[in-house]
């Protein structure tokens, strides 16, 4: 023997503990297993100890090299119970202390292994045998389920319980880190209930009381995985099972709408109900956070009819009682939204979904306008009516506070009749009633407003909010009149009118008539910011032929032509 060879023997006997046999010449026989740990991983959880259930791989030589036995031959592991005498004595006490992925040589002598007997026709007597090997699994019938938590989402507000459904992704290795399965390269999360038979026992109990977006590596005895059957090809009997696992999200097929008042404004007066239109921005993501869908990425509310199955059972119910300004975070399970199939490319089946939600206004088709009077002078005698010509200054906005329009942005107030489809139904309505001086806030729904086209720098169905103060008033004249006499008109009024007595009235002759009976309190014209405009118009109604004046036979007044259905005048 090389002296080389005979040191390496002495060191393994002495790390052994075994008495050395002399420095020169043939050492003798062994006395106990020679165990030489040629790979030892840098992580060791767990090494076999008496009474363990183990599974490796070896190869069986003779001294020469000659190969007598091997697992990999055959193609299958070789599983069994460490120390209570169903492996070779020199195997039992060889194997033990090894850790999952440790590789040993073992020189095993004759009486620890098939003595003077041998195997008929495989060993010989009084063989020395040598062993190559690779320990896979440790395992004992004592074990329990080994959780690590991996991460986990600061906030929780619900962990899975039994008969939960559950989507998760998972990586599924043997101990010694060989791949048997992964969600991943499906592309597809696993899906399934807890706690109803449907996972191995050990998955069943390993899953209970995660959070959404947590990871966990659970590793599973045999006894709870697939014991001593195994799995088809993948996964030999008898072995542990370890699962990296990412719960995507959960839910149980009796929950209901969860919802989360993010931020509810101090005054809220009115809270939606089925049959109000609701425009809101929202945030869709799925319970790991994947954004699904924004309409802040489209720069546009999303608008519906809330009850009415417009949306999806889950929103329907999740925005019953919202406020305007309301931000809510409304958790729909999966039978409240898409259901099994999901919808598209982005929402998975079975998928829970978030939507974060600013309530923008909402309004019923039936609402009128909301008039609040701020202020109203104690000496109010005289309010508008339809007709009248007022002067008023305004703020517009929506009602999440976006300034739209102001008169305060011109150099005078707004001039406007009421009642001439001038301005949009609502503002018109909330002007009437009014007082010099008066101070109002309307709430104008869109049908009264701007309607679901919207206007210009207005938002389809938006609510406007609108603060007016009325400056001044003038008394208008019924509709289809330019001017009104206060008592009943002259008798000879051509005769009147006609300054000059020459048969004719001119323009300027009208026009002087006009204004006196304006300032004599006789009469009065439509008011309008422009009088000299309403005189003209006044004069080329009367001016049938438009030859530049007014004879006898054209002029009439304005109650005449009413009866004679001619058109409308003085």
């Amino acid at each position: 023997m090389a002296p080389g060879s005979t040191i390496l023997i002495l060191l393994l006997l002495l790390l052994l503990g075994v008495p050395a046999a002399p420095a020169l010449g043939d050492p003798g026989p062994l006395e106990d297993v020679v165990i030489d740990r040629y790979y030892i991983p840098k992580i060791c959880l767990r090494e076999v100890q008496m009474g363990d259930f183990i599974r490796y791989h070896y190869n069986g030589t003779f001294k020469d090299g000659k190969k007598f036995d091997s697992s990999y031959d055959r193609g299958a592991t070789v599983a069994g119970v460490v120390g209570v005498g169903r492996l070779i004595t020199g195997m039992d006490r060889g194997l033990q202390g090894m850790c999952v992925n440790e590789r040993r040589h073992l020189i095993v002598p004759p009486h620890l292994g098939y003595g003077s007997i041998g195997v008929a026709g495989l060993i010989p007597p009084d063989a020395t045998l040598y062993f190559d090997v690779v320990m896979l699994d440790i395992w004992n019938k004592n074990d329990k389920l080994q959780i690590t938590t991996l991460s986990k989402p600061e906030h929780c507000n619900r962990t899975v319980e039994n008969s939960d459904f559950v989507r998760y992704h998972y990586n599924g290795t043997l101990l010694d880190g060989t791949p048997f399965d992964s969600s991943y390269s499906k592309d597809s999360t696993y899906d399934t209930y807890v706690g109803t038979g449907w996972l191995i026992k050990g998955m069943d109990q390993g899953l209970l009381g995660m959070c959404a977006g947590e990871k966990r590596s659970i590793i599973i005895p045999p006894f709870l995985a697939y014991g001593e059957k195994g799995y088809g090809t993948v996964i030999p009997p008898q072995a542990s099972l370890v699962f990296s696992v990412l719960l995507i999200d959960f839910h149980n097929p009796k929950d209901g709408v969860f919802l989360e008042h993010l931020e509810v404004p101090e005054s809220c007066k009115r809270r939606a109900v089925t049959g109000d239109f609701v425009r809101y921005h929202y945030n869709g993501t799925l319970m790991d956070g994947t954004l699904f869908d924004s309409s802040y990425s489209r720069n546009h509310t999303y608008n519906t009819y809330i009850g009415k199955g417009y949306i999806i059972p889950g929103m329907d119910q999740g925005l019953q009682g919202v406020c305007v300004g309301e931000r809510r975070r409304v958790v729909v399970p999966p039978h409240l939204a898409y259901g099994e199939n999901g919808a598209g490319n982005k929402i998975p089946g079975s998928a829970v979904l978030i939507f974060d939600v600013h309530i923008i206004d909402f309004h019923n088709p039936a609402d009128p306008v909301e008039i609040e009077t701020v202020y109203r002078p104690e000496d109010c005698n005289v309010t508008t009516r339809d007709r009248d010509f007022v002067r008023y200054h305004y703020n517009c906005s929506l009602l999440d506070g976006t300034k739209l329009f102001s008169s305060h942005d011109y150099e005078k107030p707004q001039e406007v009749t009421l009642g001439t489809n001038k301005v949009i139904e609502g503002l018109n309505s909330g002007l009437l009633n009014m007082c010099a001086g008066e101070r109002r806030v309307l709430i104008i729904p869109p049908h009264l407003g701007h309607g679901e086209s919207g206007a210009r720098g207005v938002p389809g169905s938006a609510v406007l909010r609108f603060e007016v103060e009325l400056i001044s008033m003038e008394e208008g004249v019924p509709e289809g009149y330019l001017f009104i006499w206060h008592g009943d008109p002259p008798a000879n009024l051509y005769e009147q009118m006609d300054l000059n007595k020459d048969g004719e009235i001119p323009a300027d002759e009208f026009s002087t008539f006009i204004k006196t009976q304006v300032v004599e309190g006789k009469g009065r014209l439509m008011p309008s910011s422009d009088p000299e405009k309403v005189i003209a118009d006044m004069f080329q109604n009367q001016d049938r032929n438009q030859d530049g004046k007014i004879t006898s036979e054209e002029l009439k007044l304005k109650s005449d032509e009413d009866q004679e259905k001619i058109h409308e005048e003085l």
